[in-house]
């Protein structure tokens, strides 16, 4: 074994501790990483593998390396990043220059992809959570938070906690999670997590003690008891936000006063939104690949900063169940609606201001440099002319906004010091105060820029001084000297010192050219250090005006959503809608918001709605195939959740009764998963929503019972219905298939029947997409088959099938009839002694809908 180097003793004294992380070892100008970091990183990046120690003759022995110049570094810690790795940089924590032996190095910050501060690696329009999860035998909580703004969410839950959980994590959509083992030891959690988060779920339970937590808590949000964060009698809540900040401070080791405020919500304030609704109305992606431009949120925002592009993301998210609160918002947009041209002053203004939010995090933790203070400079400059853009309006939350803090005095105080142009990437360059603000800094740059014609000063001085033709010269031996002809040696005054001497020349120094000389030698490395004191005791000011500057981003952030969602509802012709506690939704004219800016080549269909009364809260839905049902009833969601987020919808006029639960259910649809779904998946999914609907909630039902067989499925579907109609009493919007289930409008006072039109013209289909009273006569499927460009023989025998079936509803011989074997291979149902006995059992008469679902998917499992 060959004898290993104190280096290397210390760099595997420092992994042995960082286990799990990609070292970035600090070695003068670069970052090198070893044996296994070294290989993996330099495939990932693709950085030449080298080795130390050429000179052994055993593999084994030498040692596999990379680096990457540190002045360059975090564009490939982002790529690690961005891949899932964690990074643990190393940095040399003694200057190599005074230090006795070898340098002394640590580890000070850990990177991982929920804890990054760096710009360079966060989406601008989309917050970066991490997010602690605990679970104990009350329930479950899960706090989440971006430490890239500030931001620290909570939710905690007693019944059916996994669950709601789950719908958290869907909304906040986090980078990574820090769990405990009752949250590790749940299967259904950790399905959901590896399938999203794969590596990036840290297990440690340590974090989540109690006590621990209480008094971690306490301290980052300054209070005296849980109490005063309304989390005093919930264990379980206190110890995910204690575990959550246990983590961020282990791999940030730094400050993060910045995450000062607990955002603790209990259930009533808003629409909690659970991973299918989210998908399938493509909220914030598309369903195909996920991307926004598509999605409800690719409509919306026309934000102009990075902090409201994130804040209407999260709007969309988190729908809002109060009246008074959606309509305060309302009417702030409602103004802007009015107001076109201080809106468009306003959206101008906004664009010239910075992401302050994630600005003033960078400035806490310790990550700032001179282009970001300048940013944040900038950004304030703009606050004035806000400000008076706002001061004549007269709706409540306009008049908040109005009174926001300019921040001027910050402002003032970072545009005197930091310069505008040309500013370094790091702060340790120097070269970015401003010139007059401090005396010493101009002096010392003067020096630097002047040093040649100060030299020559002290030469014309010296030569009318002494009356010898001198020259003032420089080498690296000597530095800065007098050179003087020999000759002239009798005349030299008193205060030369002789240095050298030559054949015909002499070279003397005197105290002022020495002392110019110590000048000269280290203005520059003294100024670089004097503007670094200068930017941390900024840097230190700014900082404890954090909660000022975050407050004042936030309501920007507010302003600049409320101007999106006023342009866009001119923009499209929105109106607004009346928000009431009916439960009533009467809408007139309803549109797609998305569908209707994507569909180019024909003029998309406004369609009505009228569900919620107690004659009608259940809309049976009927037609044919891309005849437009499931947009229908997707575009009825989402005018109500874009109701309740404060935005006006796409309509000629709308009442939107406050939906406390959106639910889709979308089956082998047009656009989601035609043949990918299991009817298990459908009922297992059916069975959620029938659970936690309430009689205020909406219900998107596609389809239901298509995965099973005709009768089957049709049992169910009317199952389903009947339960909507008689026990929840939910606005149910149901599209089928089945045209037996329009039956039930005759049998359900609460059921209606409603169907899409469409002609046949000679034999073409032509779909007129308006929505009718009453069931469809024809399913059209036939001609959807041809329009789908199935091919004309299918199409010609599917015709006489259906002839033949119509004429005498038996079932038609095949044209090239097999022989039939005689006994038949299928199963009879009741062949089964264990079906025929749960049937025995089973007491019709007192079984609910819901039971019948999971007794009837039990027993197609039997046979």
């Amino acid at each position: 074994m060959a004898e290993i180097t104190p280096m290397m003793r210390q760099y595997t004294k420092i992994k042995e501790e960082h286990k799990d992380c990609i070292l970035f070892f600090r070695l003068g100008d670069f970052y090198e990483m070893f044996h296994d970091d070294a290989r993996t990183a330099s495939k990932e990046l693709d950085l030449t593998l080298t080795t130390r120690d050429r000179n052994k003759e055993k593999e084994e022995d030498r040692t596999p390396m990379c680096g990457v110049p540190y002045h360059s570094a975090q564009s490939y810690i982002a790529r690690l990043i961005s891949k899932g790795y964690k990074v643990a940089i190393c940095e040399q924590t003694e200057d190599p220059a005074t230090a006795k032996g070898l340098v002394d190095r640590e580890v000070v910050k850990i990177i991982t992809p929920g804890t990054v501060v760096d710009s360079s690696m966060l989406e601008e329009g989309k917050s970066n959570y991490i997010c602690g999860i605990c679970l104990d035998e009350a329930g479950g909580a899960v706090c989440a938070a971006d430490i890239s703004t500030g931001e620290v969410c909570l939710r905690s839950f007693r019944e059916d906690h996994v669950q709601h959980i789950i719908n958290e994590l869907v909304r906040f959509a986090p980078s990574e999670a820090v769990l405990n083992d009752g949250a590790v030891n749940d299967p259904r959690l950790m399905d959901f997590l590896t399938s999203r988060l794969f590596s990036m779920i840290q297990r440690d339970d340590s974090r989540f003690e109690l006590s621990e937590c209480v008094q971690r808590v306490s301290t980052q949000f300054g209070c005296k008891t849980m109490e005063q964060l309304g989390i005093s009698d919930e264990p379980c809540a206190v110890r995910a936000v204690g575990g959550l900040l246990s983590y961020i401070i282990d791999t940030q080791k730094t400050d993060i006063s910045h995450l000062n405020t607990l955002d603790y919500t209990r259930s009533g304030k808003y629409m909690e939104l659970d991973y299918q609704t989210m998908r399938n109305l493509e909220l914030v992606g598309t369903l195909r690949s996920g991307d926004k431009k598509g999605s409800l949120l690719w409509v919306l925002d026309k934000t102009s900063t990075a902090m409201g592009s994130r804040l209407l993301r999260s709007w969309i998210t988190k729908p809002l169940l109060n009246p008074a609160a959606i309509m305060r918002r309302q009417n702030g947009v409602r103004e802007l609606v009015d107001n076109t041209m201080q809106r468009s002053e306003l959206m101008h203004v906004l664009k010239g201001i910075g992401d302050m939010e994630r600005i003033i995090s960078k400035v806490v933790c310790g990550a700032v440099n001179a282009r970001d203070m300048n940013a944040l400079a900038v950004s304030i400059r703009y606050l004035p002319k806000l400000k008076e853009l706002l001061s004549p309006m007269k709706s409540s939350l306009m008049c908040t906004l109005a009174k926001m803090d300019d921040l001027s005095d910050i402002g003032c105080r970072i545009a005197a010091a930091i310069k505008e142009e040309d500013l370094p990437f790091s702060i340790r360059e120097g070269g970015f105060i401003r010139a007059g603000f401090n005396s010493e800094v101009d002096r010392l740059r003067n020096l630097l820029d002047n040093s040649e014609g100060a030299l020559k000063a002290i030469e014309a001085r010296e030569k009318a001084r002494t009356g010898i033709k001198l020259k003032v010269s420089f080498n690296k031996v000597f530095g800065y000297y007098i050179e003087i002809p020999r000759s002239s040696s009798e005349n030299v005054p008193g205060d030369y010192i002789r240095k050298q001497t030559l054949v015909n020349n002499e070279r003397f120094i005197t105290q002022e050219l020495k002392e110019l000389e110590n000048e000269l030698l280290t203005a520059k490395d003294r100024v670089s250090e004097l503007e670094y004191r200068i930017f941390s005791e900024l840097k230190d000011f700014v900082t404890q005006n954090t909660q000022r500057i975050q407050h004042t981003a936030q309501l920007v952030a507010g302003l600049d959503v409320l101007c999106s969602l006023a342009h866009v509802a001119v923009k499209n012709n929105y109106c607004m809608p009346e928000i009431d506690n009916s439960g009533i939704l009467d809408i007139k004219d309803g549109r797609h918001p998305v569908v209707e800016i994507t569909q180019t080549e024909s003029m998309f269909v406004p369609n009505d709605v009228y569900i919620g009364s107690k004659d009608c809260a259940v809309n049976i839905i009927t037609g044919p195939n891309m005849a437009g049902k499931s947009t229908y009833m997707r575009q009825t969601a989402l005018i109500v959740l874009m109701a309740q987020i404060g935005s006006f919808v796409p309509a000629r006029s709308a009442r939107i009764g406050i939906v406390d639960r959106v639910f889709t259910r979308i089956g082998a649809s047009d656009d989601l998963s035609a043949g990918k779904s299991t009817f298990m998946v459908e009922m297992t999914e059916v069975a959620d929503i029938l659970k936690n609907a309430t009689g205020r909630s909406l219900l998107i039902l596609d389809e239901i019972g298509r995965g099973t067989s005709t009768y089957d499925g049709m049992s169910v579907a009317r199952a389903i219905l009947e339960y909507c109609c008689k026990k929840l009493g939910a606005k149910t919007m149901f599209a089928t298939h089945y045209h037996e289930l329009t039956d039930l409008e005759d049998q359900l006072p609460n059921a209606k029947n409603f169907h899409i039109t469409a002609k046949k013209r000679g034999n073409d289909l032509i779909f007129l997409r308006k929505i009718v009273p009453g069931g469809a006569d024809d399913s059209y499927g036939i001609e959807v088959a041809a329009l789908a460009g199935v091919p004309e023989s299918v199409i010609k025998r599917a015709k006489e099938v259906l002839r033949s079936m119509e004429k005498d509803g038996t079932a038609v011989t095949p044209v090239k009839a097999a022989e039939q074997p005689k006994e038949q291979l299928s199963m009879d149902m009741f062949s089964g002694n264990e079906a025929v006995e749960i049937l025995r059992n089973t007491d019709i008469n007192t079984i609910t809908p819901l039971e019948a679902l999971n007794l009837l998917y039990e027993l197609k499992k039997k046979i």
